[in-house]
């Protein structure tokens, strides 16, 4: 839900249509979030606030937290998982605390909201030996030197090179890739950039890539784009995240999500010695915490091979 949706609502309140809106302004200026994460927060104080007034308050000096729990109670009521039931917990308590802070309200109730803990599940991540008959699956698709199947290559390599997001690579530009260095400035969640190096078969994807074929797909609106689509436009995430799973797919027969990719990639880096630390830099996590859960990956591997092998297992 946008303000722009909840404008033309006549249950809504003025002071909160022009309230969300103020916030959405501050998403998007001042911490500068993507348009996907705006969209969610947004979507998550607007059915707050909707909450509030079904409560009867029209103003933001009636949510307290008791408000605040009887809402994500509502939330398990109507079968929401925990993961999306600790997302909403974490966009009130960040909404609330702008709010305080802004003068907004009086005082901070989501400071007192406690976040139910999200199951978390091991993403599925590819072995090594599946990973390079990807790989040479897209090399072989791009045999025929088409500028599309060269694309598709350089972009199965670079993401798994450097386990960077789909989002970041559809928003690479040229200048982006030091094709010298084998090095990709890459910015991430809230505009934080970070440089992170590839490897030689990415780097010689990459250098078809942009030497023989983007020429041919290049238009003059192309711009600065790295990756482009068919029609010469900057290639976007739904047609990435079609070919990678479309790519592994026809080799591994799994149903295996884009982020595979980014999951794989980190999950090697660790099997093959990379610090913890290291990793958490590569990838672009706010937090440590989110990286290990790759090493939970490795000690499940290192259990079942464990299992597979000792004769007294």
């Amino acid at each position: 839900m946008t303000p722009d949706e909840v404008s033309g609502n006549p249950s809504w309140p003025e002071g909160f249509t022009a309230l969300l809106a103020d916030y959405e302004r501050h998403l998007t200026a001042e911490r500068d979030l993507s348009t996907h994460s705006v969209r969610a927060y947004i979507g998550d104080v607007a059915d707050l606030l909707e909450h509030l007034i079904r409560l009867g308050h029209d103003d933001l000096e009636g949510l307290d937290i008791r408000g605040l729990r009887s809402w994500l109670a509502k939330q398990q009521s109507l079968g929401k998982s925990r993961s999306t039931m600790a997302r909403r917990a974490t966009a009130a308590r960040v909404f609330t605390g702008w709010a305080q802070r802004t003068g907004r309200i009086s005082t901070d109730p989501g400071a007192l909201l406690a976040s139910p803990k999200a199951h978390r599940t091991l993403p599925g991540v590819l072995g090594q030996a599946d990973t390079r008959a990807v790989l040479d699956s897209a090399a072989v698709a791009a045999d025929d030197g088409s500028p599309v199947g060269l694309r598709d290559l350089a972009i199965m390599e670079l993401l798994y090179a450097t386990g960077i997001r789909v989002g970041e690579l559809c928003a690479l530009d040229v200048d982006d890739i030091d094709r010298s260095r084998r090095v990709v400035r890459v910015f991430g969640k809230g505009r934080k950039e970070r440089s992170v190096p590839y490897g030689v078969p990415a780097g010689q994807a990459l250098e078809r890539w942009l030497a023989e074929a983007r020429p041919k797909l290049a238009r003059e609106g192309s711009g600065p784009a790295a990756f482009l689509g068919a029609r010469g436009g900057r290639i976007d995430q739904r047609a990435v995240r079609r070919l990678v799973h479309e790519r592994i797919e026809v080799v591994v027969d799994a149903d295996m999500a884009p982020h595979g990719l980014r999951h794989t990639a980190a999950t090697h880096l660790l099997e093959g010695g990379a610090d913890l630390r290291s990793v958490q830099e590569l990838l672009g996590h706010a937090s440590l915490a989110t990286t290990q859960i790759y090493t939970h990956i490795s000690n499940d591997r290192l259990r079942q091979a464990y299992q597979q092998a000792h004769p007294r297992a």
